[in-house]
């Protein structure tokens, strides 16, 4: 290795590494390609080493690419910690967050959330992505994935934002002409409309219950990696959906939707999950303290409803009225 290479280079590397490719990357850095193109060739140059396999379609990391990527996102990830602390050093967060979550909890909780903490920290840059599948955070290049379920992989740092669960629940005309399911067999002859996404399997439910853990293999009338969907087709009395507490809290105090089946749940919490590089980070610890805040607040009505306990509906309240005799 003649010369060392420079951070500016290093930082293009990685850039490739997660957009795999080179017109995305000189997009995202606002160069053009054959900058991209010169910048690491002159980086294999000085690592006396090819990094990248390159076809007119994409380019992916060759195994010294991938053992380099790991290391020089250490470099990264503490150069910036250092900038960090030499200009902010009252750990005002600054710079750039790159952060992932689910479609509907991300739309609907984590976007408004991240809205109020740019305006709180105004020096501070977010790339958000909603996705439908788990994503390698390393590969990637993501610093933070605000994931609801708790099967996390064990390289990662997870804090737990908030408690969530998954129910059974359908609407009322649903269970009218279909009949109430008594146990899990039953859910086998039922219409039930699943989601791929995540964690969660479009035939397989794993399950919690007071005395041990079951499964449940079903056939689906409707499948969609989007939860939204299912929720609405619920709704309109087309089947039985395994949900969590966040998405059908309100349609279940409102009626719209019925616990059915509640000795069961899945064990589904929100969690902060971030890789072991970014433990010492200042800036997305006080990220995540603020998105957890936040989470508590929008999310404080369903924090005291129970696992394995019936939720019902709230009957509304008529005011007393009195006979007035003349």
């Amino acid at each position: 290795m003649n010369n060392l290479p420079n951070l500016s280079d290093l930082k293009v590397f990685c850039t490739v590494a997660k957009r795999k490719s080179f017109v995305d990357s000189a997009e995202e850095l606002g160069v053009s390609p054959a900058f991209i193109s010169k910048r690491i060739n002159i980086l294999e140059t000085n690592l006396n080493c090819k990094l990248f396999h390159r076809s007119t379609r994409h380019v992916s990391l060759t195994e010294d690419g991938k053992l380099i990527l790991d290391r020089v996102s250490n470099i990264l990830d503490e150069f910036d910690e250092i900038s960090e602390l030499v200009n902010n050093p009252l750990s005002t967060p600054t710079g750039h967050l790159d952060i992932v979550s689910s479609f509907g909890f991300g739309r609907k909780h984590v976007a408004p959330i991240l809205s109020k903490l740019l305006t709180m920290y105004p020096k501070l840059e977010i790339q958000f992505d909603t996705i439908d599948n788990t994503k390698d955070l390393i590969q990637h290049s993501i610093d933070l994935d605000i994931r609801i379920g708790n099967d996390i992989a064990p390289n990662m740092i997870a804090k737990k934002l908030v408690s969530n669960f998954r129910i059974f629940c359908a609407a009322p005309s649903y269970l009218l002409k279909h009949g109430m399911p008594e146990n899990l067999e039953d859910l086998r002859s039922h219409d039930c409309l699943t989601i791929s996404e995540r964690d969660q399997s479009s035939v397989l439910w794993k399950l919690r219950h007071t005395s041990e853990d079951m499964s449940v293999h079903v056939t689906p009338r409707f499948i969609s990696n989007n939860g939204e969907i299912i929720h609405q087709l619920a709704i309109e009395g087309h089947g039985i959906i395994l949900r969590s507490i966040w998405d059908v809290a309100d349609e279940l105090i409102s009626g719209e939707l019925q616990h059915i089946l509640p000795e069961y749940w899945q064990d589904a919490d929100v969690w902060a999950v971030y890789p072991s590089r970014l433990k010492s980070s200042s800036k997305l610890q006080t990220c995540i303290l603020f998105i957890q805040n936040e989470l508590i607040n929008r999310l404080q009505h369903i924090q005291n409803l129970t696992r394995g306990k019936l939720i019902q509906p709230v009957e509304p309240i008529n005011p007393n009225t009195e006979k007035v005799f003349l």
